[in-house]
Order: C-alpha cells, then sequence, then structure tokens
C-alpha cells in the first residue's frame, strides 16, 4: 500500500459520511462493521460460483469475481477502521506486524 491507498480511504469515509445524513455515531460504527460481513457473503457467493458448488446455478462466478470480492471485503474493512479511528493505518500496520511476528516468530 502507498499513501494514496489510506488517501482514497479517507475520500471514501467522508463520501460515506456525508451521504449517511444525520445518524447517531454508535449506528454509523456498527453499520460499517456489518456492511464487512455482506461483503465477505458475496465473496463466499462468488467462491461457490467458481466452483459450481451450487448445483441449481452451476459456475455463475469466475475466480476474477472472487478476486474483486475480496478487495470489496478489504475496502470496506479499512473504511469501517477509519470509521473508528483516525489512526487507522497506524493501527493496522501494528495490527499485521503482530499478526506476522506471531506467526513467522522463529522456533525455538
Amino acid at each position: 500500500m502507498d499513501a494514496s491507498t489510506w488517501d482514497n480511504i479517507g475520500r471514501l469515509k467522508s463520501w460515506l459520511d456525508a451521504e449517511a445524513g444525520k445518524r447517531p455515531e454508535t449506528e454509523t460504527r456498527l453499520l460499517r462493521v456489518l456492511k464487512i460481513v455482506e461483503e465477505a457473503g458475496e465473496a463466499a457467493e462468488a467462491v461457490h460460483g467458481a466452483v459450481g458448488g451450487n448445483p441449481r446455478k452451476g459456475a455463475s462466478h469466475t475466480w476474477d469475481d472472487v478476486q474483486k470480492e475480496l478487495a470489496d471485503v478489504i475496502v470496506t474493512a479499512m473504511v469501517a477502521l477509519a470509521t473508528l479511528t483516525p489512526d487507522a493505518e497506524r493501527v493496522l500496520g501494528y495490527r499485521l506486524q503482530h499478526l506476522v511476528d506471531r506467526v513467522l516468530e522463529p522456533q525455538k
């Protein structure tokens, strides 16, 4: 990710804030976190379609569709994180480093 990624996340968040109208902050936060689940469901649907997992629908999606849906999940989560904290970039970076360190810690 480069600096423009978080700039674009900020732009999306600002647009959503302007379009959301007057909502209590807690409701806005809840809705943005719930949106992640909706997007994850779309990614799951695309996987089912890519492997033809639903006999009624057959091969309704491609792996390119799955990639697009996963990107939507990531962007939606980043917007939700930016909604919860103005320091979203640092929070994500710290958490990513924590996970990498935990998983890739040298074996003792």
